[in-house]
């Protein structure tokens, strides 16, 4: 069982699975790579400078994560997307979307009062 901070529930606990599997650049692109559809490792392995064995490693922590599934056909074991675990971490970002907005605006409001003082100098 992994430890959890103290207070946080299992879906914080799962975001927190989600953010670190998605931390690594090559994991990304992998996902991005399943937006297109189903894989198997060897197409996924392609366009990196890594081998087979590295990405069976980034697709294991993915899975990990319950970010994709890998099936069975013959010998193949085809990756593909699963969309919750990113509906949740996107949910859980766009709760900070006022703080962001807010922040935003006071920052172009500070900008606008400078402009107006270098005009006005």
């Amino acid at each position: 069982m992994v430890d959890q901070p103290i207070g946080a529930t299992a879906s914080e606990d799962e975001l927190s699975t989600t953010f670190a599997a998605l931390a690594d650049p090559t994991r990304r692109a992998i996902l991005a790579r399943l937006t297109d559809g189903e894989a198997t490792v060897n197409e996924l392995a392609e366009p990196f400078p890594i081998t087979v064995q590295a990405v069976s490693k980034h697709l294991r922590v993915l899975e990990r994560a319950g970010l994709i599934e890998r099936g069975r056909a013959a010998q193949l074991r085809p990756s593909r997307l699963r969309g919750a675990p990113l509906r949740v971490a996107a949910e859980w970002l766009e709760s900070y979307r006022d703080f962001w907005q807010g922040s935003f605006d006071r920052l172009d409001e500070r900008l606008r009062a400078g402009e107006n003082r270098v005009q006005d100098g």
